[in-house]
């Protein structure tokens, strides 16, 4: 008799705890239901970058002296430095600059360790091509400035980070 008991205690405790379970879970999917989406619709909404955002890679020709520092940081040595030693002045004069996307890390030591700040990061995060040899950018390329998603008047911003309570 008292085995049957405590295996009618038990099935009661059981199905109160998994009502209370649902209970909770049921709780959690309301209290979901008064938030705002986080989705957005890419082409049209895009997200503004945060401050610190490291995208692609901007180069300013005129203030490399070829010291070749990002190079020697880079981990995987991806820049390609080419230049030629002017023996009159006795400096060397930069020749061709280029850095291959499909390759790099953004992991942003050049653009640190730049002794003259010639290299910066962009919020410019749309690199994808059909063909990888386009992603292997030359100074011309490199120094040209992106749209800043914030003066595109044809997309609308959304901030980053959602404000919490």
């Amino acid at each position: 008799m008292f085995p049957m008991v405590t295996g009618v205690m038990n099935y009661g405790q059981q199905t109160v705890r998994a009502a209370r379970y649902i209970g909770q879970s049921f709780m959690i999917t309301l209290s979901h239901a008064n938030r705002l989406p986080v989705t957005i619709q890419y082409p049209y909404e895009k997200l503004i970058t945060s401050e610190r955002f490291r995208g692609r890679i901007h180069f300013e020709f005129d203030k490399c002296i070829a010291c070749e520092v990002c190079v020697r940081v880079c981990p995987i040595d991806l820049p390609v430095v080419d230049w030629k030693l002017e023996t009159n002045i006795r400096k060397k004069r930069l020749l061709n600059y280029s850095i291959d996307f499909g390759i790099c890390i953004f992991c942003g030591n050049c653009v640190e360790y730049c002794p003259t700040n010639c290299l910066s990061m962009t919020e410019e995060y749309e690199l994808s091509t059909y063909d990888r040899h386009e992603l292997n950018y030359n100074q011309i390329a490199l120094g040209r400035l992106p749209i800043s998603v914030i003066d595109d008047y044809t997309i609308r911003t959304i901030l980053n980070s959602p404000k919490k309570k």
